[in-house]
């Protein structure tokens, strides 16, 4: 059975869009930091689903869960950043893009992601749509969680306006069990409530829910080395049929 759900993954990739060649400070290690990554290889389920939509480009350089107004300086953690999410300036000084460069980063990335979204939307018959992250154990200080512990999953509705309490609870429920978890270690709105993407499609019509797993679950010892940056496949694997089956409890 194919299951009727839209998942997006925007910040699996680790690629920098060569518009930025030249301009870029932060090392192959900050931007992995930085990014979500191994996210696809947890949470893209194929044909299993109606649709998958995801992105090779490091959530670095153009975040697609970002508004087209959220730009430095006033938004340093924006669409286009000036920083990581651990505060590292991402160009080097008197690089960072211009307007001409974030207009050629936006027809060319971002609003192709949101299109595919759109599509999907207007074209397949959907009853639920995911936004798939993961998040740092530890939170950045520019997070609103600094110093608390992080559950090992995070379900975001934006308080209850891109779905309803009724649904997200028994998503939590869930994952809860596909991942034999207690209930403590499955929050909801808590640390993340979800960002634009949720907020711009959530309930218009389908329930939309922002997805975080925490990063202890799967780059930790001994499935992950942090030098080399590899990882242990079958870890991510076992996550995916772990997630592949938190969907199929929901909709049996």
């Amino acid at each position: 059975m194919t299951l009727p759900v839209l998942l997006c993954i925007p910040h699996s990739g680790q690629k920098m869009p060569k518009e930025l060649e030249g301009r870029v400070v932060i090392t192959k290690q900050e931007v992995f930091e930085d990014s979500d990554a191994y996210t696809k290889e947890i949470y893209d389920l194929g044909s299993k689903v109606l649709s998958v939509i995801s992105t090779e480009y490091a959530r670095a350089f153009i975040d697609m869960n970002r508004n087209l107004d959220d730009l430095p300086p006033k938004v340093p953690d924006g669409m286009i950043k000036s920083m990581t999410c651990y505060e590292r300036p991402i160009y080097l000084e008197g690089k960072e893009p211009d307007e001409e460069i974030i207009e050629k980063l936006v027809s060319l990335y971002y609003e192709p992601y949101h299109k595919q979204i759109i599509h999907a939307i207007n074209k397949l018959e959907l009853e639920l749509a995911l936004d798939c992250h993961s998040m740092a154990e530890s939170a950045p200080k520019i997070s609103p969680d600094v110093g608390e512990k992080r559950p090992s999953v995070c379900l975001g509705n934006c308080l209850d306006k891109t779905s309803s309490r009724e649904t997200i609870s028994k998503l939590a429920k869930c994952f809860e069990e596909a991942f034999d978890l207690p209930s403590e270690e499955v929050k909801i709105n808590k640390p993340f409530t979800g960002k634009y993407t949720s907020l711009t499609y959530g309930l218009k019509p389908i329930p939309w829910i922002h997805v975080e797993l925490n990063r202890k679950l799967f780059l930790e010892k001994p499935w992950f080395d942090k030098n080399s940056l590899n990882i242990d496949k079958s870890k991510l694997a076992e996550l995916n049929k772990k997630f592949e089956k938190s969907l199929e409890l929901f909709f049996s």
